[in-house]
């Protein structure tokens, strides 16, 4: 962020840090080791001495041009590296934005865990938002992950915030993922082939593909869902936790054409004080030393045991378990969504014509990791 000072003209303002005066103390700093190093080589007589003192004083004038230049290339990196964690929380914070906490009466709260280690994001993508429709929410897999996938999470991320809001029907929202994707595709691969014309066989974006999971949770509790490969959520009913459907999804986005009748499965009701979890496959497949896999249904059915639901607790009890079985060290990326209905204390504000809106947001953060 850029901060401005209030009442210094921008004329006046001195520039410090900058790009070209950093380059040229970049190459200085080298350059002036480099000039020590030759200047006593060939300008001090005791670098042509064979005595034992004369060769202690060289190889320590040697030594320490060395160590200037170890430390500054150090130095160098450890900028870079920090303004690459700078680039790639800025990157973070637009994709996966924070969730307000509360959203039309639902308590909301997710977090990510990228396998990349020291990596911001990765390819897991989740969104929530209150449309006229209902709560609508989104929650996506790219194959991959790591920095290779944020091309493709930006493509369905961005198209869902639109369509969320303009298309009334669900199966309609995700033709539109389906052709941002699709449209992504083809550009990525013209930019990687530019001698093809067109999408490479062999390349990677030719088998790129995400798995969506569409939400969609009315007024009154209703839900419905469309479901392209992704795990099912599960329903968290005092302490019951079940899968909130067992109907077989359609195949992921950007493998097959979407079929004609995209008609959004009926997935019942969530009732005052239920919860839903969504989640990425990179929970279950998790496993620890010895190939076993992460349970996360018992994980969840722990983390409301003789404790309320709520759903930051929900997350931090669950990735708290997940990082002690695979001893910090997860070989995929991993997305948890939790959605209460706390309906019964508070009903959703109703803007213009009807329009649900997010109550105002509690300036406690909902990511945790």
């Amino acid at each position: 962020m850029i901060r401005i000072k209030a009442g210094v003209p921008r004329s006046r303002r001195p520039r410090t840090n900058s790009r070209p005066g950093r380059r040229t103390l970049t190459l200085a700093l080298p350059t002036a080791w480099g000039a020590v190093a030759v200047g006593y080589r060939f300008g001090c007589p005791l670098a042509e001495q064979n005595a034992l003192g004369a060769r202690i004083v060289t190889s320590a004038v040697f030594f320490a041009v060395g160590t200037g230049l170890v430390l500054h290339v150090r130095r160098t990196l450890l900028r870079e590296l920090r303004q690459a964690r700078k680039v790639a929380g800025v990157a973070q914070s637009v994709l996966l934005r924070p969730l307000p906490p509360r959203l039309a009466g639902l308590h909301v709260a997710a977090a990510q865990l990228s396998a990349d280690r020291g990596a911001s994001i990765g390819g897991d993508l989740y969104e929530a938002v209150a449309t006229e429709h209902g709560v609508r929410v989104v929650m996506g897999d790219v194959r991959g992950h790591g920095l290779s996938a944020v091309g493709t999470v930006a493509a369905v991320l961005g198209s869902f915030r639109e369509a969320a809001h303009d298309e009334p029907e669900l199966g309609r929202v995700l033709g539109r993922l389906d052709r941002a994707l699709a449209r992504h595709l083809r550009e990525r691969a013209r930019a990687e082939h530019p001698s093809g014309g067109g999408q490479d066989p062999d390349s990677p974006v030719a088998e790129e593909f995400v798995t969506v999971l569409l939400l969609e949770i009315t007024g009154d509790g209703e839900l419905r869902a469309i479901n392209c490969g992704h795990p099912w959520p599960y329903l968290l009913s005092g302490p019951r936790v079940e899968p909130l459907s067992r109907a077989d999804p359609l195949p992921p986005l950007g493998l097959f054409p979407l079929p004609a009748d995209l008609t959004a499965t009926d997935c019942g009701r969530l009732h005052p004080e239920e919860s839903l979890v969504l989640y990425t496959d990179g929970a279950e497949d998790a496993r620890d030393v010895k190939g076993a896999f992460f349970s996360l249904p018992e994980a969840l059915a722990e983390s409301v045991r003789d404790r309320p639901a709520f759903p930051q607790a929900i997350l931090r009890a669950v990735f708290t378990a997940l990082l002690r079985h695979t001893n910090g060290r997860p070989t995929d990326d991993i997305a948890l969504l939790v959605l209460r209905n706390e309906r019964q204390h508070q009903r959703p504000f109703l803007g213009a014509r009807g329009t649900a809106r997010a109550t105002p947001a509690h300036p406690q953060s909902t990511n945790y990791l």
